[in-house]
């Protein structure tokens, strides 16, 4: 059996899955902070605006690497290409330690979390296994790593039980993977448009006068910002996924960069549009005190009372059924990759009957199934954004290595209006990092040690391959 990907997948199907691997939950939840710090709507509207921009920006950059190197593992081999083994080894071990898993993990517990207004018994408040405490841990002044919960409640075993069931149907043939996205992501776009539509259709009931919003830190407008940008990034990561799979694509150097630019233009123009529902329906101040951040779930209680609460929790559930599904989909083959190119452990380059990295998707299954009982992966997943940057501004960077270093490669696609759109891209993701940086360096930090401890792994275990 030769160790080769089928070509199946069409540009309908590779925009479904960005779209898809892009929308989880957390736009249904992160507006709640952003406008504690920011303070108005327009502050909301205005951040997520440059959102969809470095978003876009990134995306068009990455068009042209696509059309260059259309191989399986995406973002790696372009980082291969432009930097060397070890830099593309330091992206695939942070991706699959914190960046992919941890969002694997994240969003499903989040499926669980929602499930559990359906079937109160699948919780965070219940103990089947554990918990093992783990003491937070101040690594340096203002840094701390930690509390951890260790141990297996209803929802967290709900959240293994995803995991395992999307790398069990994955492992059985790309096709039905991609079908599987294509439903969950045409059904999950579909409630948020709906949820735009009677947003901005039905009266919205008046906002309570006098409303304050919770007071949020006190940050230069500037650097609020850049801030919380960590929020409104995460929601729309992973819209570089589709590159993971470039070996599965038919026509991948036409297919890859249009779909790198309608799935983002299409996920982000329903955010915006989203965000401005919110503040029609709830103000402010309703979005900033919505229980338990879920602005969503509050805007159709607003609409609809109880109901309009059991359809949002159906449509985030149908949302993080779908992302799950696209994060399992791609990371595998990004460690398929790497696992060729003797980065990874070497029984994961291999694919099964079915053409599929079915190794792969069990060691990634077996990782994330581990983070879920952790019981703070959401602060893994603070950790993930500002090395997950470093990676994006690295590859978009590396447009400029490969013009000077490998200036005959054919380019299909080339970068309009260049070196513009990269210049922009790479002074916002810098100023965004810089941000994190002075404001929030317990996010940062973190994320940045775990980058760096690859170095000695990939010396000792990799540096020969």
């Amino acid at each position: 059996m030769a160790n080769v990907y089928h070509r199946h997948i069409g540009p309908f199907s590779a925009t479904m899955l960005i779209a898809g691997s892009m929308v989880g939950s957390g736009i249904f939840i992160v507006p709640a902070e952003m406008i504690r710090t920011g303070g108005t709507g327009s502050f909301l509207l205005l951040a997520w605006g440059l959102t969809a921009a470095l978003t876009l920006l990134g995306a068009h950059a990455y068009g042209e690497l696509a059309g260059m190197f259309p191989q399986a593992g995406g973002q790696f081999v372009y980082l291969k290409e432009s930097y060397g083994r070890l830099v593309a080894f330091l992206y695939g071990w942070t991706t699959f330690l914190i960046i992919e898993t941890g969002a694997l993990a994240a969003v499903t517990m989040a499926f669980g979390k929602f499930l559990g207004m359906f079937l109160p018994g699948v919780n965070e408040a219940r103990f089947l296994v554990g918990p093992l405490e783990v003491r937070a841990l101040e690594v340096v002044p203002g840094i701390v790593v930690g509390p951890y919960h260790l141990g297996l409640t209803p929802a967290r075993l709900v959240a293994i039980a995803v995991i395992l069931l999307l790398s069990a149907l994955n492992a059985r043939g790309g096709r039905l993977g991609i079908w599987i996205q294509n439903v969950f992501t045409v059904a999950k776009l579909g409630s948020l448009a709906g949820l735009i539509l009677v947003g901005l259709l039905v009266t919205a009931p008046a906002h309570p006068s006098g409303a304050v919003i919770p007071p949020g830190p006190a940050l230069p407008f500037l650097a609020a910002l850049l801030v919380v940008q960590s929020g409104s990034l995460f929601s729309s990561d992973s819209w570089n996924s589709v590159t993971f799979i470039a070996a599965e694509i038919r026509e991948p150097r036409r297919s890859i960069p249009l779909a790198l630019l309608v799935a983002p233009l299409l996920v982000l123009g329903l955010y915006l549009l989203a965000n401005a529902v919110y503040l029609r329906v709830l103000g402010p101040a309703g979005i900033a005190s919505a229980p338990g951040d879920r602005v969503g779930t509050a805007t159709l209680h607003a609409l609809f009372g109880p109901a309009g609460s059991s359809a949002m929790a159906l449509a985030i559930l149908v949302s993080t059924f779908g992302c799950a599904n696209g994060l399992v989909l791609a990371g595998s083959r990004l460690y398929q990759a790497m696992a060729s190119e003797g980065l990874f452990f070497p029984m994961a380059a291999r694919l099964n009957s079915a053409g599929v990295p079915a190794r792969a998707l069990g060691f990634q299954a077996a990782w994330a199934c581990l983070l879920t009982l952790t019981g703070n992966y959401a602060q893994l997943l603070e950790f993930s954004m500002a090395a997950a940057t470093l990676f994006y501004v690295l590859t978009v960077a590396g447009i400029f290595v490969l013009r000077r270093t490998r200036p005959t490669l054919e380019r299909p696609v080339r970068i309009f209006a260049y070196p513009l759109p990269p210049l922009l891209y790479l002074a916002g993701a810098l100023a965004f990092m810089a941000a994190l940086l002075i404001y929030r360096p317990s996010f940062t930090w973190p994320g940045m040690v775990l980058v760096l401890l690859g170095v000695p792994v990939y010396l000792v275990s990799f540096r020969r391959g």
